[in-house]
């Protein structure tokens, strides 16, 4: 893979080629993305969906919004700091091409604050919910009328293929989706695969899968545009795009460090012991005399997560340089912190969170209510569309069809795209609506 290529500013319906050099100073095309995922309506609904504590009373705790913008500022210190080291070791991008630093900044930027923009309601339980509707409730009967790799995107539904849906997909007035730049969209997708076969190797790019069945024609196009290196003859498999590791680094530096913060500030982790785990990080790098004059907890961990976060920046930085041919050649199989010297600290506090935050009573208790919520919702809707399609649609099932947004199509001649368009419907609700709707559906709400 070459940079020139991975580079592309191409967006959908271009005929023309844009080069950097001619690109507007004020108003670069790499910026352009942040801005469209910025206004569209599926970032925006982020604010209201499940980071770490599912619908969180106090301004302590992250949702999906605040930690996407967190993980877009990491990640453009991540891409400028990268890029500037790129520029020097490949001059010639900047001298005949005229890409700038701020420009890989500006990419991992973009891909960064959309990573978690096809998450369902209710957090990664919610991802589970839908898979599990397909696999062992009422959804397992469509099973026989599939393709087995549409039945695995519905039975693994997952929120990177969603993503890629979102900002891909074509609707009426909205062709070619949010058309972000190909750059953009080749670091966003952090999976490059369709979902069977599973988990081919243990290549941190087969952990998952990143498009569904109904884009692979434009993930193909992308790919191309971008000259991926094909993984595979037999399936539709590429190397990540480099900056995906940028990306995947910054979200793993969030979630990691400021989840930990979300855990200490609601007193789900002891203050003493976090402050133990976060000082193992940053030790060699505390002012002891401005530690010891900050007098209240949320002060000390600010200031002990500022400086691990930075840590954890160069870190993932010197990595990335250290490793580029390999990155380039598709050959480098892990994620960039799993390479860090300080991966025993940051597994131990992953733990820590685990344990305390993502087990904790209060999250279990609002998944498991997300999980009735969400099955009903498929039932509901599923047989609405289906009875449509059929001309079996009962009164009921016309009225709940009303309540359906008209960017929705859900007359596909394809069973497969009717499941896959209901299944993003509900994708895209965020933690209230997904609750409202459901005790619409219930007669609990009017």
């Amino acid at each position: 893979m070459t940079w020139e290529e991975l580079l592309s500013l191409k967006r959908f319906g271009d005929t023309n080629k844009r080069l950097r050099k001619e690109q507007d100073e004020t108003r670069l095309g790499f910026e352009v993305d942040y801005d469209r995922i910025i206004f569209s309506s599926e970032f925006r609904s982020l604010q209201d969906k499940t980071q770490v504590i599912p619908l969180s009373q106090t301004d302590f705790a992250h949702t999906r919004l605040t930690h996407s913008l967190e993980v877009s500022v990491v990640g453009r210190s991540l891409g400028r700091s990268v890029g500037k080291k790129i520029l020097e070791k490949h001059p010639h991008l900047y001298s005949v091409l005229g890409y700038q630093a701020n420009d890989f900044g500006a990419i991992v930027a973009a891909a960064a604050l959309a990573h978690d923009i096809g998450n369902p309601p209710f957090g990664h339980s919610g991802e589970k919910a839908i898979g599990e509707y397909f696999i062992s409730g009422n959804g397992k009967h469509f099973k026989s009328e599939l393709t087995a790799k549409e039945y695995e995107d519905l039975c693994r539904f997952e929120g990177n293929a969603n993503g890629f849906k979102i900002l891909t997909q074509s609707r009426e007035g909205r062709e070619g989706g949010l058309r972000l730049s190909y750059a953009t969209l080749g670091a966003f997708t952090k999976y490059p695969k369709e979902s069977l076969p599973q988990k081919p190797t243990s290549h941190i790019a087969d952990k998952k899968y990143g498009v569904f069945q109904s884009e692979l024609s434009e993930f193909k196009a992308i790919a191309k545009e971008l000259g991926l290196n094909k993984r595979s003859d037999d399936a539709i498999s590429y190397a990540r795009h480099p900056l995906a590791y940028l990306v995947e680094a910054a979200d793993d530096i969030c979630y990691t460090i400021i989840d930990f913060e979300d855990g200490i500030n609601l007193g789900l982790i002891q203050e003493e012991f976090a402050l133990e785990y976060l000082i193992k990080l940053v030790k060699d790098s505390i002012n002891s005399e401005k530690y010891y004059q900050l007098t209240n907890t949320h002060d000390r961990i600010s200031y002990l997560r500022a400086l691990a976060i930075g840590r954890l920046i160069n870190e993932a930085v010197d990595i990335f340089m250290t490793h580029e041919d390999a990155i380039l050649k598709g050959e480098f199989g892990s994620s960039l912190l799993d390479k860090s010297k300080y991966d025993a600290q940051i597994n131990d506090i992953i733990k820590i969170s685990i344990d305390n935050i993502y087990q904790s009573t209060e999250v279990v208790d609002k998944e498991i209510a997300g999980y009735e919520i969400i099955k009903t919702l498929l039932d509901t809707y599923i047989a609405a569309v289906n009875n449509c399609y059929n001309n079996t649609a009962s009164n009921y099932d016309k009225l709940i069809l009303k309540g359906f947004p008209k960017t929705i199509k859900m007359d596909q001649d394809s069973l497969y795209d009717r499941l896959i368009s209901v299944s993003h419907y509900v994708s895209l609700l965020s933690d209230s609506q997904a609750i409202l709707s459901y005790k619409k559906i219930k007669g609990f709400s009017l």
